[in-house]
């Protein structure tokens, strides 16, 4: 099967701090993923004053801190960013960030970045949509917290803005930090991939690595997961992210399971040939056969090794004279 892209999702676990982020990416480039995902906004640009944050975040940050002051604090310059991508490009692992403004995505597109990751909480923002589809670049659309008409209702604004569908990949996801696994629901993907007809993946934010692996052997072609250079720092998406040698199990495991899926044509290994002939059985003499009788049932009997006539052959050996004489456990010659 065609490599999985695997996105490591650093996303704010940087606290801010750039030589935190420079962690991050050492351990991505370690790990072997595809991608490290950042990701860019501008907290004015993202929510109201006075937006309460989300139950995962209080529990996980300051609670006297609005979710304005926790993005603010958040933020990544335009400066951070030309470091972050020089500092990918040493470790020979490629950057990517979310953008979720457009002024942040004309940024990115301005840094070169070509892949735009669409996150759940921005599937139904029209104008952010429409200047991403008339942009017509590989899009990434996750769907948390969204009905299946929801989905198609982004879909059609995105295609209708100048988006070619063969460019969309929709990730199944589940906005819950972390996401019980009986909410996980992950044969959902598939039916997004035959409801929609698109490219599907997966943006897991269970605990563990099971389900993301689960999702490569049901035909995700990406996966994305956070992780973390250490789950007890503070910060609204630790707790629910991979600490460093279990994002390298993650991509060692999907590696092997890419491997195990092979090409869907059944037939023996190249392993396997070497077996074969071992395990399988040959028609052999139950007992001394003269030349001149005939191949019974009670002459005749099926034993290893399986380099002679075929047990298949059974019922086209029965009845027919032997040439010469067998002694037994003589493989029978035809």
């Amino acid at each position: 099967m065609a490599k999985t892209i695997i996105i490591a999702e650093a996303g704010v676990n940087h606290n801010g701090s750039i030589e935190i982020a420079k962690k991050l990416i050492d351990v991505a480039a370690d790990a072997g993923v595809d991608y490290v995902k950042f990701q860019t906004f501008k907290a004015e640009n993202l929510v109201t004053k006075n937006t309460a944050k989300a139950e995962y975040q209080l529990k996980n940050t300051d609670n006297k801190e609005s979710q304005y002051e926790m993005l603010k604090r958040l933020e990544l310059s335009y400066d951070d960013h030309v470091d972050l991508i020089n500092y990918c490009s040493l470790k020979k692992v490629n950057f990517l960030s979310t953008g979720f403004d457009i002024e942040s995505l004309k940024m990115l597109f301005n840094l070169g970045i070509n892949l735009i990751k669409i996150p759940s909480g921005e599937i139904s923002n029209v104008p952010l949509l429409r200047f991403i589809g008339s942009k017509n670049k590989e899009v990434i659309l996750s769907t948390g917290m969204s009905t299946m008409e929801e989905i198609e209702l982004s879909i059609s604004f995105l295609i209708s803005a100048g988006q070619e569908k063969n460019k969309i990949t929709v990730l199944h996801c589940n906005t819950d930090y972390p996401t019980p696994f009986k909410d996980v629901n992950l044969i959902a993907m598939q039916t997004m991939k035959d409801t929609l007809g698109v490219k599907i993946g997966y943006s897991d934010h269970t605990l563990g690595i099971e389900v993301p692996i689960a999702a490569v052997t049901l035909g995700a072609i990406l996966i994305e997961k956070h992780f973390t250079i250490d789950r007890n720092l503070s910060g609204p998406d630790q707790k629910a992210s991979l600490e460093p040698i279990e994002l390298k199990s993650m991509v060692s495991s999907i590696r092997n399971i890419e491997d195990a899926l092979g090409n869907a044509i059944k037939m023996p290994s190249v392993g396997e040939y070497k077996n074969l002939h071992i395990a399988r059985k040959s028609i052999v003499a139950l007992n001394n056969i003269k030349k001149g009788d005939f191949f019974t049932e009670k002459n005749l009997t099926v034993k290893r090794p399986g380099n002679g006539i075929s047990p298949y052959k059974w019922d086209e050996i029965i009845g027919k004279e032997a040439k010469r004489d067998y002694n037994l456990d003589d493989l029978i010659e035809w």
